[in-house]
């Protein structure tokens, strides 16, 4: 097992402003240190006024590529100079791979984050009404990742009825703009709620949702994983719900970009989550 980084070691990092509360770090180098690997991934605090200059800066130092969160993803996909499907029906790019002639390549990876959490939940067999809280890009995200495990119809609800009317009209058919007033009862024969709102987040105000509509066999996931049990998946499990918290979306989101960078595609499994979130467990 490599202890330390050598002078040949692939270095790859995430970019965001702040960027000091990522989990990244944590995720990739125990991935790193896992399988052995001569890497090194490190935390890049860029102000947006930067951002272009400094990635151009660190693709041409010999990086191998970059996380990006907040706020960056849509600067990241305009900085790209070829983006996959998802990052181009998005918008947005949470990850960059820099190729050795100085090409930028985007890629958006939370979509597959998303279906890869559910299905290790049990929850990706598809076929039922989804309801979808929130219209901002993760909620894009979770959308794609819902048409493509066979949900429909998807019902958007946001506090900004404009963005959810925005959101049905660019993903196309299936999915149903609702107002934030009538959200619960959009939740009338759903089989699966997703919360991708910052709602229920610790320091952000309580997810205010009455689930007396929601069946008791329907399935509930939040994108939040600070706390891992939301009051809202709480509440989800007392009335007998299956339900998935959000750190595996974190999780499975960072594969594509490690497997680029370091060419190992990494499991995510118990040790991984006790690595990443050994705190948020022990508050459980």
């Amino acid at each position: 097992m490599t202890d330390l980084p050598s002078g040949k070691a692939v270095v790859a990092g995430v970019a965001g402003w702040p960027v000091a509360h990522s989990r990244s770090p944590r995720l990739h180098g125990h991935w790193l240190q896992r399988y052995g690997i001569d890497g090194l991934y490190a935390p890049f605090a860029i102000a947006p006024d930067d951002f272009g200059r400094a990635v151009r800066g660190l693709a041409a130092a010999g990086l191998a590529g970059l996380n990006v969160t907040l706020p960056h993803k849509e600067a990241a996909f305009a900085l790209s100079g070829r983006a996959d499907e998802t990052a181009r029906r998005l918008g947005a790019v949470n990850t960059l791979i820099f190729g050795p002639d100085g090409t930028i390549e985007g890629r958006n990876t939370d979509a597959f984050g998303f279906a890869e959490n559910l299905k290790n939940g049990g929850l990706a067999d598809g076929g039922g009404t989804a309801v979808v809280l929130g219209a901002g890009g993760a909620a894009r995200a979770v959308v794609l990742a819902l048409q493509s495990l066979g949900y429909g119809p998807i019902r958007v609800s946001n506090r900004t009825a404009e963005r959810a009317d925005a959101l049905a009209a660019t993903l196309g058919p299936g999915v149903e703009a609702v107002a934030w007033a009538e959200r619960a009862a959009a939740l009338a024969g759903a089989a699966l709620l997703v919360n991708a709102t910052s709602l229920g987040m610790t320091g952000q105000p309580a997810l205010d949702l009455s689930l007396a509509d929601l069946p008791a066999g329907a399935a509930v996931t939040d994108i939040v994983y600070t706390p891992l049990e939301t009051p809202l998946l709480g509440a989800a499990r007392s009335r007998g719900c299956r339900t998935v918290d959000g750190l595996g979306m974190l999780l499975h989101q960072g594969r594509p970009g490690f497997h680029a960078w370091f060419g190992v595609d990494p499991a995510v499994d118990a040790d991984l989550r006790r690595a990443v979130a050994g705190d948020l467990l022990a508050a459980c």
